[in-house]
């Protein structure tokens, strides 16, 4: 029919040319090229009509899963970074302290490396989606047009900014370093952009919203205004400052292995407790915004909430226990080694609390990780009289994870306390007042979230939620907005008892900075599955069905096989960025440089790492961060 439609076409054309100026040889061409007119018009209507097309060996699927990760795992690096290294240059500005400004200016290093590869992948995942998924990005583009516009702005201002902030940084300074820090404020607001243009397009695919008739800019907006939209945006920007703080961590953990000088490892030494200050930081809130995330999922489609949390995927939630309970002891292991070696005669005043610390983290990991039901055979769920163990069956659900995750918050939060207040002698005539507080409140929060723990058995599941949970959560930010702000006063009078020592952390620190952007990197493979697996067979969920090959979600053991793929392909990645990122400093060392390297009491920019030269104390450096 499509032929006979050319055909047609043709004929209707041909008594127009007998009768022009057209002299025979072009009818004869015409005919002789009838062919390749009627196979053009087929290869085109064919086209319109793909839904989806394959790659052999590998399948489309798994390379978009691949390419993906990796464009969102290095976005997020690239988005999270410039926002601790522009506080850290604010921080240098205002404290007239060098040492922050090259740290802000090593951190901008990593992320003009990082900032092409980003893009080469972004490039990459666009070109697959069209070719591989046409209908689907045919539809996408139907709706969300206007904000693909918007976010083509924003790439091209965040481009020229970042150009001008790295290339201008040693112009700009003195009285011009205002002029800098404000385009350092642009790169975060249009890094900003660029991130919450992108999560509309991915959350409305999991919570769609009714688009009526409009024009392109309103039916846009509308599509942007899905349930989800805004818990993707807080918890994925609180998820950006983490990778980022831990994957420099993690740089300055290689680079303080690799220091040949005792200049290195004390700037590295202090660099990995800032990447790493920065991680626990924003790890903190970061599974409130998760619950906060959850719960809309649950408001909007109560089905997609169950197959996350009580399906087929509650598993992945144990494994991310795990990776969770890993992160945790790793960053308290960090702090903890910091009394020991950072500040000397200091870890046998806090040793029995580290340990009390210790057995609170595992027991609660213990608890976390339980699942609620049991992977058993026949005869052992006869024994246990079901799926659900008769003990630790009361562990595997909602109410116990949630008083578990507030203690363990707690805990991570405490051991920033002692490691800020270590070598300090409080000097202020309330501190013991203070103290007192602190403790009484510290105590009365614990005994408040654990009994609200328990209460929640006995209450219908919606109070537990609505009421219970967010409880748990206000006391425990209560706690950490309090706490905070107190030691700060009291650190500020205090009187330094021990000096602090940098470059005298053993190399298993080193491995545990490392070991801790590992976690956050499978971490947040492991979620981006499990976001994208919600969907089930929709891919826009309740809108367009797939119907593909692929309309099924990979086993677990297969998903983990390529969240161990992706980590270790992003691990590459970085380490290349890190490569390129270093080339620069194997130059010849000048006269200057030379005879700092001689002087083993200079760290980096003339900065004594004795504390009366300079280098940061436990409390000051808290509070200028």
């Amino acid at each position: 029919m499509k032929s006979r439609g050319t055909v047609e076409n043709l004929q209707s054309w041909l008594p127009k040319v007998k009768h022009s100026s057209l002299s025979g040889w072009s009818v004869f061409w015409v005919l002789l090229l009838l062919p390749a007119f009627v196979w053009a018009q087929d290869a085109a209507t064919q086209a319109m009509s793909v839904e989806y097309r394959d790659i052999p060996w590998i399948g489309s699927r798994n390379l978009v899963w691949i390419v993906a990760q990796q464009h969102l795992l290095l976005a997020g690096f690239v988005l999270g970074v410039p926002i601790f290294a522009w506080i850290c240059e604010i921080v240098g500005w205002r404290s007239k302290e060098p040492r922050y400004d090259k740290l802000a200016k090593e951190f901008t290093k990593l992320l003009t490396s990082a900032y092409a590869t980003t893009a080469l992948f972004g490039g990459i995942l666009l070109f697959l989606l069209i070719g591989l998924y046409p209908k689907l990005m045919a539809y996408l583009s139907d709706v969300f047009f206007p904000s693909f516009i918007a976010y083509c702005i924003l790439f091209l201002l965040e481009t020229a900014t970042l150009y001008i902030y790295w290339y201008g940084w040693d112009a700009l300074q003195g009285n011009k370093k205002g002029l800098h820090i404000f385009l350092g404020f642009l790169l975060n607001l249009f890094a900003l952009g660029i991130m919450i243009v992108p999560n509309s397009w991915a959350t409305f695919q999991a919570s769609p919203v009714v688009l009526g008739d409009g024009t392109a800019i309103e039916r846009a907006w509308t599509a942007m205004q899905n349930p989800t939209w805004w818990p993707v945006n807080i918890h994925r920007l609180i998820a950006n400052v983490v990778l980022g703080g831990f994957i420099c961590g993690a740089y300055a953990g290689v680079r303080y292995l690799l220091a040949q000088t005792k200049e290195e490892k004390d700037h590295y030494d202090w660099m990995g407790y800032v990447g790493n200050f920065i991680g626990v930081f924003g790890m903190l809130p970061l599974p409130f915004a998760g619950y906060w995330l959850m719960r809309e999922v649950y408001q909007y489609n109560q089905q997609m909430g169950i197959t996350l949390m009580g399906g087929f995927l509650a598993w992945l939630f144990i494994l991310q226990a795990m990776l969770i309970g890993v992160l945790f002891l790793g960053a308290n292991y960090y702090f903890w080694m910091g009394i020991a070696y950072r500040i000397p005669g200091s870890a046998q005043s806090y040793k029995r609390p580290i340990l009390a610390m210790l057995v609170v983290l595992m027991v609660c990991l213990g608890v976390w990780m339980t699942p609620h039901s049991l992977v058993a055979s026949l005869a052992e769920a006869q024994l246990m009289g079901g799926t659900h163990h008769p003990l630790l069956g009361v562990f595997g659900v909602m109410s116990a994870k949630m008083t578990v995750s507030n203690l363990m918050i707690l805990v991570t939060f405490m051991s920033f306390i002692m490691y800020w207040r270590a070598g300090k002698q409080e000097t202020a005539a309330w501190a013991k007042v203070a103290k007192a507080v602190m403790g009484a409140l510290l105590a009365i929060g614990g005994i408040a979230v654990v009994v609200l723990g328990v209460w929640g058995y006995f209450v219908p599941a919606i109070i537990r939620i609505n009421y219970f949970s967010v409880a748990q959560v206000l006391i425990v930010l209560f706690i950490m907005v309090t706490f905070t702000p107190l030691t700060a006063l009291l650190m500020k009078s205090a009187k330094t008892t021990t000096e602090m020592v940098w470059g005298q952390m053993p190399i298993r620190a080193g491995y545990a900075l490392v070991l801790n952007a590992v976690m956050v990197i499978l971490l947040m493979s492991l979620m981006g599955y499990a976001r994208s697996s919600s969907r089930v067979h929709w891919h826009i969920y309740g809108v367009m069905r797939d119907t593909s090959e692929y309309a099924y979600s990979p086993a677990l053991g297969y998903a983990a096989a390529f969240m161990s793929l992706n980590t270790f392909l992003f691990c590459l990645l970085v380490s290349f960025i890190f490569w390129v990122a270093t080339m620069g400093d194997k130059v010849k060392k000048g006269p200057e440089q030379g005879q700092a390297a001689e002087d083993p009491t200079k760290i980096s920019g003339g900065v004594t790492p004795a504390m009366a030269g300079g280098a940061p104390r436990v409390g000051e450096e808290t509070l200028k961060i």
